[in-house]
């Protein structure tokens, strides 16, 4: 809440100044926030965001440009002239700069080639040429590389010199003359050593690195396993081509948890912000989902549609349909999200398979025993005595219970299986969530409350 009342004192000081027409108070307060706090007034300033980007310094116009959204980048685009692009492009990262043209219209990534030097383009069209989602679509080539025959003294002269185009300079990478990883080490380690130590003296030789066709997500996941700040690419000679730093991982996350999040709630991903997301797209990507879910709850319809003559017979039945199916859905939902997010985190994979489900059916039956206990006395107490139900019976209720705690096993079962075959066949283990999971549970809670009904009480033999 401090921090929501901080930036709205920010906007009206900003307003009050524009207001005023104190062009060099604004330019003094921009420059003094941090690039993402100033992308957020630029965002509030629709209509001055032009005017306000030309008043940032060179470094903190590159910077905050990397943290626009790209319909805003587009936009200044259209404003700003080549000078002023070639500026900002000079400054910023070549992965960011990948970034930003993956966003644009053609023609507005022509303007960009255009505007930046032949090695710098050479460098864009290597990197686009990678799958999206690899972790090679997400490195950046500006790394420090050193030699393993270099005392610690040329390693600080080699950083010096070059380290000022370098995303980081910390983790320094040793490769040999055609670029073959041989081992990584720190500007910590270099302090420590006296300045004629030779690297390959004290380097790590044991490097945990990513292949470029790798998934970028498990680039990320690599990062945040092992703590690194950034994790070296190599191609399919392991030779180093590129690094992907901390920064980048923590996009690759958030993308990441954005998606499962729609996929997991029956919609299509899609990469805009909530409110910059048109009513058409968003349309578009719900309505497949629940028009699929409502074709799939058909058959729900048609299970009870099935067993209409006896539940004629026993319209009581027809009040405890709803309790079972949400229960049912509600155990098999469970399982499928613990599931979904234990992948995700690289907890449990397909070899666990059995595992996983003599856990799941375990805590199926312990679940279900113990809701189906509070479940008999809650129908007793309150729907017989309480109501002055007189239809409902021992065995009646007996039924409901024992419904209970077979169909929660099932749901579990059914939960903790799909997303692991779905990963199994290929398939994102987020599709089968638990709308999707909902759907099938539902279905086998009707069979199997019409079957053990039907096989227990005597008035629907």
């Amino acid at each position: 809440m401090e921090m929501e009342e901080l930036r709205e004192e920010l906007i009206e000081t900003i307003q009050a100044h524009y207001e005023r027409r104190e062009l060099s108070e604004i330019k003094l307060v921009l420059n003094e926030l941090n690039p993402a706090d100033i992308a957020e007034v630029l965002e509030d300033f629709p209509n001055q965001r032009l005017l306000f980007f030309r008043l940032l310094s060179k470094e903190n116009a590159a910077e905050t440009f990397v943290e626009l959204d790209p319909d805003t980048q587009e936009t200044l685009l259209h404003g700003i002239t080549d000078t002023e692009l070639r500026e900002v492009l000079d400054e910023i990262y070549i992965d960011d700069a990948v970034d930003i043209i993956e966003e644009m219209p053609a023609t507005m990534v022509k303007r960009i080639l255009k505007n930046t030097d032949s090695e710098t383009r050479r460098s864009i069209n290597a990197l686009l040429k990678y799958p999206e989602d690899s972790a090679g679509s997400i490195m950046t080539p500006e790394y420090v590389d050193l030699k393993k025959g270099m005392t610690v003294e040329d390693a600080f002269k080699r950083i010096r010199r070059t380290g000022v185009d370098k995303e980081t300079i910390y983790t320094c990478y040793v490769t040999d003359d055609s670029r073959h990883l041989l081992g990584v080490t720190t500007v910590k380690e270099l302090l420590l050593h006296e300045y004629d130590d030779i690297i390959e003296e004290f380097m790590e030789t044991n490097v945990i690195y990513v292949n470029t066709l790798d998934d970028q997500e498990l680039a990320a996941q690599q990062l945040s396993k092992y703590d690194f700040l950034a994790l070296p690419v190599v191609d399919m000679e392991e030779r180093l081509v590129g690094i992907i730093t901390v920064d980048d991982a923590l996009d690759v996350i958030q993308e990441e948890n954005t998606e499962d999040i729609q996929k997991m709630n029956a919609m299509l991903p899609t990469e805009k912000t909530y409110l910059k997301t048109t009513v058409f797209e968003t349309w578009k990507s719900r309505f497949p989902w629940l028009l699929l879910l409502m074709v799939s709850a058909t058959f729900t319809g048609s299970i009870i549609t099935g067993f209409e003559e006896k539940l004629a017979t026993l319209t009581i039945l027809t009040a405890f349909i709803p309790m079972l199916m949400d229960t049912g859905g509600n155990s098999g939902g469970q399982a499928s999200v613990t599931i979904i997010r234990a992948m995700s985190l690289g907890e449990v994979a397909f070899k666990d398979y059995f595992r996983v489900v003599w856990k799941e059916v375990r805590v199926g039956l312990v679940c279900g025993l113990s809701l189906a206990a509070v479940n008999f006395v809650k129908i007793w107490l309150v729907d017989r005595l309480l109501f002055h139900n007189s239809e409902i019976t021992l065995i009646i209720d007996v039924a409901i219970c024992l419904t209970l705690v077979v169909e929660i096993v099932f749901a579990k079962f059914i939960g903790c299986s799909l997303p692991m075959l779905a990963k199994r066949v290929g398939f994102d283990p987020a599709v089968m969530s638990s709308p999707f999971i909902t759907t099938i549970v539902d279905a086998v809670a009707l069979l199997l409350f019409f079957g053990i009904s039907s096989a227990v009480i005597p008035q629907l033999h």
